[in-house]
């Protein structure tokens, strides 16, 4: 099985699967193998793995790579499963501040609202965090009503979708690096072969050989 020449890392599951584990992306970079990361889990795992040459594309990876976001919650949302697409049902804190950004530098809000807009969304829990809760949030806690409903009546053309923006730019970089010739990575370090390391490797491949598998 030949190995590919760049990885990129954009989103993944957490909590109910493993995420994308640090000695993963260390061990195929060892390989030769290029890895991107961006928009999602890719951001933060790139800003986390910079130094040791993991490339990071876009807004969100600049934010985690300056420690303007340190949350992992920022990046977090609640999907369907795979038979419906993994329809997105709630909305990355990452998203909300970059609309809200917006909404500000277009006039729509000000930027005492703005504050109290991100304040808000912050103490959501990401499961629940919509914009529906809150603007209802900011609504029960008496926050400027005029421009609240100003807000939302803004926000079904205005808000932006952060992600989305940094996932299709690292496509784009990946597209371009390929498109101009891709020799191995080299890298600066020694990558350990750690006994979790060679027994994950284990597990997984005994999974692989399993799945492969003929049905009886």
């Amino acid at each position: 099985m030949s190995r590919p020449a760049i990885i990129g890392i954009i989103d993944g599951y957490f909590e109910i699967e493993p995420t994308v584990w640090h000695k993963e992306i260390l061990w195929a970079m060892a390989q030769g193998i290029h890895v991107y990361g961006g928009a999602s889990i890719g951001a933060l795992r790139a800003a986390e793995l910079a130094d040791f040459g993991m490339k990071g594309i876009g807004y969100v990876y600049e934010q985690y790579r300056t420690a303007g976001l340190t949350d992992d919650d920022e990046v977090a949302v609640m999907h369907g499963p795979e038979d419906v697409s993994y329809v997105q049902v709630t909305e990355a804190m990452v998203n909300v501040r970059t609309t809200i950004d917006r909404a500000l530098a277009l006039g729509v809000i000000d930027p005492v609202l703005a504050a109290d807009l991100v304040r808000v969304a912050k103490s959501i829990f990401y499961k629940d965090r919509t914009y529906e809760a809150i603007v209802r949030t900011a609504t029960e806690l008496g926050l400027a009503s005029k421009a609240l409903g100003r807000f939302e009546s803004w926000l079904p053309g205005g808000k932006v979708d952060q992600k989305r923006i940094d996932a299709v730019n690292l496509l784009r970089a990946v597209t371009a690096h390929l498109a101009g010739g891709v020799t191995p990575m080299q890298v600066s370090y020694q990558f350990a072969h750690t006994f979790a390391w060679e027994e994950a490797r284990r597990r997984t491949e005994t999974a692989r050989d399993l799945a492969a598998r003929p049905a009886p």
